[in-house]
């Protein structure tokens, strides 16, 4: 993908410069949602430079115990920022850190819990009205003996936010308010969290630093590849495939969910691990199919990434596969290739939070070419923002917290 005409502006701090027709479609707290994300990144650095004693008086007590088991939750986009931070942060910790969204612990407790460990419930969640969210929260205290609970939210409203405060084993983190996304896509939220746990858990303190660079790659792709990516979502593809490896397959899943959320399923999408495409999913490929790529920044990962991206260039067309990567153009040197090299040495978490605005990007001008509403996609109620219809059934009491059998 190569240098287009800019179609933005960063007029009262918001980069697109067609409010008025996005508010007439019903598209503009989405769009205004998507363009102030740097800086909602740079307050979420400033937050956490603010509140890191707290934290660390909080957290540093837990992560010294060895048998600490930590498990990151939510439900939905939520559950997907779980899934984006769990493999790099076990790695920069070297330890265990499992992602298990709240829809499954809610539904089977005591196999999520099934380990009678000290564990941390690292709790995700825009809104913190959400049934499950709550649930998972009483589940986790019902099923362990040693239960902790950092909540990260943007509600500070919210039930979870509430329920949790001035526990003395939680620790409520909120989010920039404005991060409380009003469309019903989650998008600022999303990588507002995704950030500033990654900040709370680096083991370095060092990822701070980087936040700058994370929103000048932003506000770069925002103003000179916005563009190109309406182009291609104009393009009427039927279905569309993400693929990453790793923090970044979680990633692809969340861009895919984004996809559908704002088309209100009216372009069917897929995810997938760069490996795992080929085994079956690939099938799916036809000259109405377009397979976006997110490309990892560790070098051994990178390879199997830019296999398929070589591989499917070789199938469809390289009109058909759009390459998001860090890196130079000395491998593919085509088009369709979206690069931001000032992300080539950071980690994959916060790479992704720079890759995914192409996703968002990418699933608005995709509902508004179908004529959907990006603000509201389902204005009859058939889904909701904040989840409706769930009945949290009572757990009956086991003979022993470590016993599956009730």
């Amino acid at each position: 993908m190569t240098r287009g005409e800019t179609t933005l502006t960063t007029t009262s701090g918001f980069p697109f410069a067609e409010q008025d027709e996005l508010a007439a479609h019903r598209a503009w707290d989405t769009a205004r949602e998507i363009g102030q994300q740097p800086e909602l990144w740079r307050e979420v650095a400033a937050i956490l430079t603010d509140r890191r004693a707290d934290l660390d008086r909080f957290l540093e007590p837990l992560l010294a115990e060895p048998q600490l088991r930590i498990v990151l939750t939510g439900a939905g986009t939520s559950a997907f920022v779980a899934g984006v931070l769990a493999p790099a942060i076990a790695r920069g910790r070297r330890r265990r850190i499992d992602a298990v969204a709240t829809t499954d612990i809610v539904s089977n407790p005591r196999e999520a819990f099934a380990e009678d460990v000290p564990t941390l419930l690292v709790s995700f969640a825009r809104s913190g009205d959400s049934p499950e969210s709550l649930a998972a929260t009483d589940l986790a205290d019902q099923c362990l003996r040693t239960a902790y609970h950092l909540i990260v939210t943007c509600n500070a409203d919210g039930a979870l936010a509430q329920r949790h405060a001035g526990r003395a084993d939680s620790h409520v983190l909120l989010m920039p308010p404005r991060s409380n996304d009003r469309g019903f896509a989650m998008t600022s939220s999303f990588t507002c969290m995704v950030l500033a746990t990654f900040l709370a858990f680096d083991p370095t303190g060092t990822a701070v630093d980087e936040v700058e660079r994370l929103a000048g790659a932003a506000e770069r792709l925002l103003a000179e590849q916005e563009s190109e990516i309406t182009a291609l979502a104009r393009r009427g593809y039927r279905r569309v495939a993400y693929l990453g490896s790793g923090s970044l397959r979680a990633l692809a899943r969340e861009s895919a969910l984004k996809l559908l959320e704002l088309t209100a399923g009216g372009v069917d999408s897929y995810f997938e691990s760069s490996l795992g495409f080929r085994h079956g999913p690939k099938s799916m490929l036809d000259e109405r199919t377009v397979a976006i790529v997110y490309v990892s920044n560790d070098p051994y990962t990178r390879r199997y990434d830019e296999d398929i991206v070589d591989e499917l260039r070789q199938a469809v067309g390289a009109d058909h596969v759009l390459e998001v990567t860090a890196h130079g153009d000395e491998r593919a040197g085509g088009t369709n290739v979206l690069r931001l090299p000032e992300l080539e040495d950071v980690p994959d978490p916060l790479a992704g939070i720079v890759f995914v605005l192409v996703a968002q990007l990418f699933g608005l001008r995709a509902s508004l070419a179908l004529g959907r509403t990006p603000d509201n996609p389902f204005p009859d109620g058939e889904v909701n923002r904040v989840v409706q219809g769930v009945t949290v059934h009572p757990l009956p009491a086991a003979s022993d917290p470590r016993d599956g059998e009730a």
